[in-house]
């Protein structure tokens, strides 16, 4: 009887493999046992846990395993006080500090690849209506180098370049006149203001407000302050206009609203478009040169210079 009952132990503990199994009926019928069965065991653990009084675990998200990064500029640690001193230091020195020491207003040129579809032109016409004292031109078969040179003549401060592909928006160029930096964004889930249902006619001419929110990196700060320095400095709250840039996992949300106060109900928001999500690819230094330029930072997978890894956010 001791000899049967080792035996039955023995097969208890051994469990084939799935993939050992050659009939597909019975391997489908052990998985969904096997499934049953760890379902149970998680259930388990978690009413010993509960009876024994232990706090409910916190659920693992991408979030909170990030990975660490030292140039985070976080005023509530004390450690970072010298650091935020640096980098304050640096924001005073930087090619956007006289447009923060409001010593000009921003004058934005918009234009766009050759030969645009229709699309790509009236996101360009709608981000034109959004971005005070700026005006969209047809590139024609200008390079970019001659639009920069051109754009500095006639005192531009910026330069948006839409790029198409598939007949779709799918990049971003911006240009810091005159001595840069460039950044190039890759630009997902366009969504103009017809797409959305919404009428442009909603959409005034004063100026927006900006929000810049959750760029928490040094590189996210320098970032940030290449996107409020196409808007002018000084918003006309009248409108009741705001802009967003929202950075969640160094994919950057765009979104444009109106907001209504009432004395009897709650504040009221409303989209006015368009929408759309940007990726930074990589910063050059100066104006626009593929050739000669220095980056100053590159994703990886496109020169390999920074390491991949899904919990690690740069922005």
């Amino acid at each position: 009887m001791g000899r049967i009952k080792k035996e039955k132990d023995e097969e208890e503990v051994y469990r084939p493999s799935l993939n050992d199994i050659k009939n597909k009926s019975i391997r489908h019928k052990l998985a969904v046992k096997e499934r049953v069965r760890k379902k149970k065991e998680k259930k388990e653990i978690r009413k010993q846990r509960k009876e024994e009084g232990a706090e409910p675990g916190v659920p693992h998200t991408i979030e909170s395993l990030r990975e660490p990064d030292e140039t985070v500029l976080d005023p509530n640690d004390p450690r970072n006080d010298e650091r935020i001193e640096e980098t304050q230091i640096d924001l005073q020195t930087d090619e956007f500090s006289s447009y923060f020491n409001m010593e000009y207003e921003p004058k934005v040129l918009i234009t766009f690849c050759d030969n645009p579809t229709t699309k790509t032109r009236i996101f360009g016409v709608e981000l034109c209506r959004i971005i005070p004292n700026s005006m969209f031109r047809y590139r024609g078969r200008s390079t970019i180098k001659k639009i920069v040179k051109r754009a500095v003549d006639k005192k531009f401060t910026d330069i948006l370049i839409i790029n198409e592909d598939q007949r779709k928006p799918n990049g971003l160029l911006l240009i810091h006149l005159p001595e840069g930096p460039t950044a190039f964004f890759r630009l997902s889930n366009v969504k103009i203001t017809k797409d959305l249902n919404k009428s442009h006619k909603e959409i005034n001419s004063h100026r927006p407000e900006v929000i810049l929110n959750n760029f928490t990196t040094r590189l996210g700060s320098r970032v940030a302050r290449m996107l409020a320095s196409i808007f002018h400095y000084s918003p006309e709250f009248k409108g009741r206009r705001v802009v967003t840039f929202h950075n969640q996992r160094d994919y950057i949300f765009f979104r444009h609203h109106r907001y209504e106060f009432s004395p009897t109900a709650k504040p009221k928001l409303r989209e006015l478009g368009p929408r759309f999500t940007l990726r930074l690819e990589y910063i050059q230094e100066g104006t626009f040169d593929t050739k000669l330029g220095e980056y100053e930072w590159i994703k990886s997978g496109r020169r390999r210079q920074v390491e991949f890894s899904r919990r690690k956010f740069n922005l």
